[in-house]
């Protein structure tokens, strides 16, 4: 987690990373992607085949992470958590209710490198950003916690739970084989959380983030 932009959230991306979707010169897909996505959809394919109903509630989830790894509720009143809930806002807003943020809800991207334009784009991004955060509670409402775990050798893990909208979220800091190590035991957490029978028929957005957590 951290800023907006940084920010791993693990709904989306139920066709894959969108890195790996890039465009070469005249709009035609690069070999080496074209490849990459070929695998990846292998992949996919593969775990979706391997994917059992074994769900949990988010309480529960809570009660995993304070038991087996010592998890501790990082205070609302820090800097890190009322960013982070700023940020979650805006995209639960985009998301479930669009209507909310009227005309900003429609802000395209730039196509080209302009930087009046691509200001004026940022400013927007903000404006919408602003507007989702100032929605009273009573409209929308959010309730949401980081819990934080703590490991040998400087590195850390971070947790979002969302209890209205049902959002799981994480973000690791550390050296590279101990983001690893987290990043698998997210896929372990986030396993535990699970889905219903539903979930699999319908392929739910739980169903559709738990896939993309798994092949990532």
């Amino acid at each position: 987690m951290g800023k907006c932009a940084g920010s791993v959230s693990v709904i989306g991306g139920a066709d894959g990373p969108t890195s790996i979707f890039i465009a070469g010169k005249g709009g035609k897909v690069k070999l080496t992607t074209r490849i990459r996505k070929f695998f990846y959809k292998i992949k996919r394919n593969g775990i979706k085949k391997r994917i059992t109903a074994n769900p949990h509630t988010l309480g529960e989830v809570v009660e995993l992470l304070e038991r087996e790894y010592g998890a501790v509720e990082v205070s609302r009143k820090s800097h890190n958590y009322l960013e982070q809930r700023r940020c979650l806002k805006a995209s639960l807003v985009m998301r479930q209710r669009p209507e909310l943020l009227g005309e900003l809800m429609d802000v395209e991207a730039p196509e080209g490198e302009d930087v009046g334009t691509i200001k004026a784009f940022l400013e927007q991004i903000q404006e919408r950003n602003n507007k989702a955060a100032e929605i009273a509670e009573d409209i929308f409402p959010l309730d949401f916690h980081i819990y934080e775990i703590k490991c040998p050798g400087d590195c850390m893990m971070q947790i979002g739970v969302e209890t209205v909208w049902q959002v799981i979220d994480g973000s690791f800091s550390g050296d590279k084989k101990n983001m690893k190590r987290l990043k698998k035991l997210f896929k372990k957490i986030y396993l535990y959380y699970g889905v219903t029978d539903e979930d699999i028929k319908n392929e739910t957005e739980r169903y559709k983030s738990l896939l993309t957590i798994l092949c990532s």
